[in-house]
């Protein structure tokens, strides 16, 4: 069998209508551009406002950063392809997708699960938060996050990469997700795809069990409080997380509950948007208008911005 057959995929794309693939592109260039903008504005205010200095922030500033290279790794090439009028991509380029793709997505994971432990400690036991949650810990939790993303991936990762591809070579997708391009392998695939569901299992369900376990704590804490203000300013800490999780975990839970019948495809391309362009786009927003320490920190950056135009005139 010549495993050299195919050099590069077709990604059929999104439609073959050109008037709608125009629209498509762009709505998707300006989505994509304001989802870098938001999350590189995320990360230099956390950066920059001392009072942004906390753990919940400094995993934000590396959550926002995933989120831009997540949908970096998939949206600029789908725009070059409409922009440009050819759908191929090379073998070399697909698989690199596909990695940084499903490494970026699996570290967004791990860190969900992070913060929501932040959470935990913050509510659950404040009087030794600073204790537990101290600079060290943190920038261990946020490698373990990504060590663990990239090491679940690598191995399904490699075993794709070295499979033999003989045609066809087209995919019915705007990017190279793994479901397509194994059925595309010219070789029986049934042992990765095991691994793969057992990976997924792995990250997605024991990750968001993780989540579910510190927030039922969690919500238990706060309704022992006694008094209402209390239990609303520990509420409205956790409601931009509990947000981003819904939105993050409910994209990728339905993008492996695929309906039978014809329109699998366009289902399966329609929860991609949202969990690649719709849930990053989103999340700063989320973070800016549910958190009034974040909105705080823009008013001030703003007002000293404003304050240097002035006096440098």
């Amino acid at each position: 069998m010549n495993s050299t057959m195919v050099r590069e995929f077709i990604l059929l794309g999104f439609t073959d209508n050109h008037e709608l693939e125009l629209f498509i592109f762009l709505a998707l260039s300006g989505t994509y551009t304001l989802t870098i903008m938001g999350n590189m504005v995320i990360i230099v205010i956390t950066l920059v406002d001392r009072h942004l200095s906390t753990p919940m922030y400094f995993f934000l500033r590396h959550f926002a950063l995933l989120e831009i290279g997540f949908t970096t790794s998939i949206i600029p090439k789908a725009l070059a392809n409409m922009a440009m009028g050819h759908k191929s991509i090379s073998i070399s380029g697909c698989f690199t997708q596909f990695f940084l793709y499903f490494v970026l997505g699996t570290t967004e994971f791990f860190l969900l699960a992070v913060m929501s432990i932040d959470r935990y400690v913050a509510i659950c036991n404040p009087l030794r938060y600073s204790t537990i949650m101290h600079g060290k810990v943190c920038s261990l939790l946020v490698l373990g996050s990504w060590l663990a993303g990239f090491i679940l991936i690598l191995g399904p990762a490699v075993a794709l990469f070295v499979m033999p591809f003989c045609g066809p070579n087209t995919i019915n997708h705007f990017f190279c997700d793994n479901g397509p391009l194994i059925k595309l392998a010219c070789i029986n695939t049934s042992l990765l795809e095991i691994a793969d569901f057992l990976i997924a299992i792995l990250s997605l369900i024991g990750t968001l069990t993780v989540t579910i376990v510190s927030y039922v704590n969690i919500v238990s804490s706060i309704l022992s409080i006694p008094s209402s203000a209390g239990r609303q300013k520990a509420f409205s800490t956790c409601a931009s997380h509990i947000t981003v999780v819904s939105i993050t975990y409910g994209s990728c839970i339905f993008m492996y509950i695929k309906p039978k019948g014809s329109n699998e495809f366009n289902f399966s391309k329609s929860v991609a948007i949202l969990n690649i362009v719709v849930s990053p786009f989103l999340n700063p927003f989320i973070y800016c208008l549910r958190n009034r320490q974040v909105q705080d920190a823009l008013r001030t950056a703003f007002r000293q911005a404003v304050g240097l135009c002035q006096r440098s005139k």
